[in-house]
């Protein structure tokens, strides 16, 4: 505390040449019973007192008398940085009630009393007795503070519990009380002495301190002796623990050395120290660049990542280095090199065998998650057309192969329902079967989605990395449905896995070598998209190494009933409902109707068919209007027999008119969905039995 903190500001100086009226008006204005007079440099040059401003009123003076003839010339100042002890001094010796503050300078800062200082003195005194208390009750020590009188002043509260009492019943007794026996000696202030407090053993400490009056009180701080106690058992179980840890570390690996955050070495056993050939009390302290240059442990600081070397060698004889970062609070403070090279190369199978079981389990988790497994066969493609029979009977042969199978065919004909039979009818059925809509992947995602990422390879990705499609499908089966959509960047990528049987993750520069067979699916004519210059000519080839048209259900309609029948049985499961068949007038329609969402559209109408169903069969008023209204206007596709009947592929007027009158069917009917969803498209897709990227050309075709 200085002077500066304890006076008051003086807003307004007198001068020389103020009146006497001026005088008035500043000391009524200010309160102060003195004003500071200041000459022409702003400096003091006395002081204008009330004593002054009575004597000039009783003598009748005007009051436009100037007051400089009259001021108080010696006036009493202080510098405004005078410390704390001189206050101390001008409160006991100053016999002036009020002085002037001044800078170096000597311009006036302000005014100080007498008051103000001791009751400055007095606030100091106070805080600092409270920040001694605060302290005292704080400390883990037993204390107390006496007068000059012996008596009890303060205690704290590990002094009472030492007691077993409480503070107002030591305020204010006779310290020697609490601790009976205890001969105050010149000898016993200049040591600490055993004690009894009541029921504890403690080691005191008791030193004098001066009090106002001149004389001498106590402070006492008392430890109790069974914490020392426990803090050198502590200490001891430490050392012994120190030397196990130094015993092991010698003996626990072939060579170990550490480093501080700066790189300098801080310890190496001795292992470490003989493979290489130094002096451990020559290598502590400097830096491992130095010595161990090719153990490369500042990476390993820089990064804060764990690595495991190449397989190195120091005087012919092979060793690797494990080196571990030490992060403490987020923050890097050294790291740790460990050194294998005694039996390496037994150690080398065991990292192997052990890396091996690690990708098994790895894999093994992901397929219980994901449950990735085929799930049709081809006894579950129900179909009596005689060229989806003979399509069943050559894609069971080309299961057992193991050539790329491209599907082809309309959007909901069943093409993933093959596919599923193929890796079933494989010799890789019993691995995993993976599938990837090409069309539902939003395009930057589908890179990450085949190939995995490493950690950190992009904004978002997850701290562990992740694994891709193709990685998941390893000795199994990868189906890529709706082909026909996947990007020209990603046809690249995917042409050389085809060709290589390799990768690279994102962000990674480690070859991935994988085991997978290829089905892949589309809705589209992939010969256009490559003329176009959509699809990659070569990848297409690589594709198209054996490849299936499956026919939509408008040129099968023999398969109609069949599978509407399978669909009772297996959704009277499914959504609990009692049907038991389909009434004629039903069949007839589902027969007449074309089937534009081919067996997906038809599995989709059973489901609600049979959900309003009101009797034990399905009834033209359970089918959708839109499909009643289409086979009641005569808008049908091929006839029921019109293949057994060679109508196929007419291409008379009537074909042509048949034509306009689907494309118009197709687009009210879309337009109908869209209404019912709300303009939600997926929604759209999913009432019409299409794909989403199907929905989409439709709605580019029909200008909607």
């Amino acid at each position: 505390m200085m002077l500066k903190d304890v006076m008051s500001l003086v807003q307004n100086c007198l001068r020389m040449s103020d009146s006497l009226r001026t005088a008035i008006q500043y000391l009524k204005q200010s309160g102060f019973d003195i004003l500071p007079v200041v000459d022409e440099s702003e400096r003091l040059a006395g002081v204008f007192t009330r004593s002054i401003l009575y004597q000039m009123l009783l003598q009748d003076l005007p009051l436009e008398t100037a007051i400089g003839p009259y001021i108080k010339q010696e006036a009493v100042a202080y510098p405004y940085d005078t410390p704390y002890e001189e206050i101390k001094e001008i409160v006991k010796n100053s016999r002036v009630g009020t002085g002037v503050v001044l800078d170096h300078d000597r311009h006036v800062l302000g005014l100080v009393t007498k008051a103000d200082m001791i009751m400055s003195l007095f606030r100091a005194s106070q805080s600092l007795q409270e920040q001694l208390e605060a302290v005292l009750h704080s400390s883990h020590l037993g204390a107390f503070v006496t007068d000059e009188e012996e008596k009890i002043l303060f205690v704290n509260q590990v002094l009472c519990r030492m007691l077993g009492t409480d503070a107002e019943s030591l305020i204010g007794r006779p310290f020697r009380s609490i601790l009976p026996n205890l001969d105050v000696t010149p000898e016993l202030m200049k040591k600490s002495c055993r004690v009894a407090v009541g029921q504890v053993r403690a080691v005191m400490r008791l030193t004098r301190y001066s009090t106002m009056k001149g004389r001498s009180g106590f402070i006492g701080l008392l430890q109790d002796v069974s914490d020392l106690e426990e803090m050198a058992a502590e200490l001891e179980m430490a050392k012994k623990w120190q030397k196990l840890l130094d015993t092991t570390i010698e003996h626990a690996y072939d060579g170990l050395v550490m480093v501080n955050e700066k790189g300098e070495i801080t310890f190496l056993n001795q292992p470490m120290a003989e493979l290489f050939s130094v002096q451990k009390e020559h290598a502590i302290g400097k830096p491992v660049t130095q010595i161990f240059p090719q153990l490369d442990l500042m990476r390993t600081l820089e990064t804060g990542v764990a690595e495991l070397s190449d397989v190195l060698e120091c005087n012919g004889i092979r060793y690797l280095v494990q080196s571990i970062p030490v992060i403490q609070d987020g923050v890097i403070i050294g790291a740790i090199g460990k050194i294998l090279f005694r039996r390496l190369s037994e150690v080398r199978d065991v990292l192997r065998r052990l890396d091996v079981l690690e990708n098994q389990v790895a894999y093994y988790r992901e397929q219980v998650k994901h449950a990735h497994a085929a799930r049709f066969t081809f006894d579950q493609i129900i179909t009596a057309d005689p060229v989806m029979e003979k399509i069943k009977r050559t894609a069971y042969k080309a299961a057992k192969g193991r050539s790329t199978i491209l599907l082809r065919g309309e959007s909901g004909t069943g093409k993933e329902l093959f596919a599923h039979a193929i890796h079933n009818a494989s010799a890789r059925k019993d691995g995993p079967f993976i599938t990837v809509n090409c069309a539902a992947i939003p395009e930057k995602l589908l890179e990450s989605e085949f190939f995995g990422y490493e950690p950190g390879a992009f904004t978002g990705a997850e701290k562990r990395g992740k694994i891709g499609k193709f990685d998941l499908a390893n000795g199994g089966t990868l189906f890529l449905d709706e082909i026909g959509d996947m990007s020209p960047n990603l046809q690249a990528k995917l042409l050389r896995v085809l060709q290589e049987r390799e990768f690279y993750r994102v962000g990674g520069t480690e070859r991935i070598h994988i085991d997978v067979r290829i089905i892949a699916a589309t809705h589209r004519s992939l010969e256009q998209m490559v003329e176009r210059g959509e699809f990659r000519e070569d990848l297409f080839y690589r594709l198209n190494v054996i490849s299936f048209e499956i026919p939509p259900l408008q040129q099968r309609r023999c398969d109609i009933l069949p599978l509407a029948r399978m669909y009772i049985k297996e959704l009277n499961q499914q959504i609990g409902t009692s049907i038991t068949g389909i009434d004629p007038a039903a069949e007839e329609i589902l027969l007449k109707y074309h089937w534009p969402g081919n067996v997906r559209e038809l599995r989709n109408v059973m489901e609600r068919a049979m959900t309003f169903a009101e009797y034990g069969k399905i009834q033209p008023s359970d089918l959708p209007d839109h499909i009643r209204q289409t086979v009641q206007e005569g808008k049908t596709g091929t006839g029921k027999g019109a293949r057994e009947k060679g109508n196929v592929g007419r291409t008379d007027e009537s074909t042509y008119q048949l034509g306009q009158v689907l494309e118009a069917a197709e687009r009210e009917m879309i337009l109908q969905a869209l209404h019912a969803s709300g303009g939600n498209k997926s929604r759209a897709a999913k009432l019409l039995g299409l794909s989403r990227s199907v929905l989409y050309e439709k709605l580019a075709k029909h200008r909607l």
